[in-house]
């Protein structure tokens, strides 16, 4: 066996409307959210290229999940195609804070430029470019 890509990843996370608005709003990400059938919690999706975030409230996780499912608890790195720069100079429109910047990193496809900042349930956020 061999594996191809991702398809989706799982997120814990407090409050789906926030992050969803959060990963739109600064990420540029389509957000969708969904009520279970008691309306009872929500969770929610967040689509970009061919990939996929589910957004599982906490407490009211899809089974099976993760052992230990905890808001907070992820880093994730997303590549863009804006340049570092450009990157700061949205980040900062959207009052969002930098907590590190540009940096030099190593990605899955060589050299890298980071910028990090933090989504609302402090999982750490990494946006990428490759300079290429």
């Amino acid at each position: 066996m061999k594996i191809e890509a991702f398809d989706h990843v799982v997120l814990t996370v407090r409050d789906v409307q926030a992050t969803c608005d959060f990963y739109a709003r600064v990420l540029g990400m389509d957000a969708q959210i969904y009520e279970d059938a008691d309306k009872t919690f929500h969770f929610g999706q967040l689509h970009f290229g061919n990939q996929k975030i589910n957004l599982h409230e906490a407490r009211h996780e899809f089974e099976p999940k993760a052992l230990h499912p905890t808001p907070g608890s992820a880093d994730l790195c997303f590549v863009s195609t804006a340049t570092p720069d450009e990157v700061l100079r949205h980040l900062r429109t959207c009052s969002v804070e930098i907590v590190e910047g540009p940096v030099p990193r190593t990605g899955a496809r060589g050299p890298m430029t980071s910028v990090y900042l933090r989504d609302p349930d402090q999982n750490l956020v990494e946006v990428a470019y490759y300079d290429e």
